[in-house]
C-alpha cells in the first residue's frame, strides 16, 4: 500500500484550479461576427500580432528551390520530423512532430530551412495542409 501517502496530493491536485487555459478561448469575443462589426463602425480595434523575441524559432520555412536534396536536415533532425521524397528529391515536414530545436535550419549547406516567428499552430488534423511544410 505505498500509494497511500500520495492520496492527499491526489485529491488537492484533483480539486485545484487548472493553470492554463483552453486554447485559445481566453482571448476570443463572445461573437466573433459581432466582434468584426464593431470593428468596422470604428467601435473596437483589432490589436497587432504579439512579437516575438529575437532568435525565435517558430515554424519552420522550407525553399523547395534552393533544396538540394542532400538529406543532411534529416540525419540531424532529433525528432524524425523530416521526410525525404526521392520522386520530387525534396523533403517533407512535419510541424507536429518537430521539436523546433533548428538543428536542421543549421545543418543545411544552402539555406532552405528557416525558422520562422509564426508560433500558433494549433489545429485539429495533425496532417493538414497547415501542420505540412513541403
Amino acid at each position: 500500500m505505498s500509494f497511500l501517502p500520495a492520496i492527499p496530493e491526489v485529491l488537492r491536485q484533483f480539486l485545484k484550479r487548472p493553470a492554463t487555459n483552453i486554447f485559445p478561448a481566453k482571448y476570443l469575443p463572445p461573437s466573433v461576427t459581432k466582434y468584426l462589426q464593431s470593428v468596422q463602425e470604428g467601435k473596437a480595434a483589432i490589436h497587432p500580432p504579439v512579437e516575438t523575441p529575437p532568435n525565435f524559432r517558430g515554424k519552420i520555412l522550407y525553399d523547395r528551390d534552393t533544396c538540394i536534396g542532400c538529406k543532411l536536415c534529416i540525419r540531424v533532425c532529433p525528432a524524425n520530423a523530416i521526410e525525404f521524397l526521392p520522386e520530387t528529391k525534396r523533403v517533407r515536414i512535419y510541424v507536429t512532430q518537430c521539436i523546433f530545436c533548428s538543428q536542421c535550419n543549421d545543418a543545411c549547406p544552402v539555406d532552405a530551412l528557416h525558422m520562422s516567428d509564426e508560433f500558433l499552430l494549433a489545429d485539429e488534423d495533425r496532417y493538414s495542409e497547415n501542420m505540412i511544410v513541403e
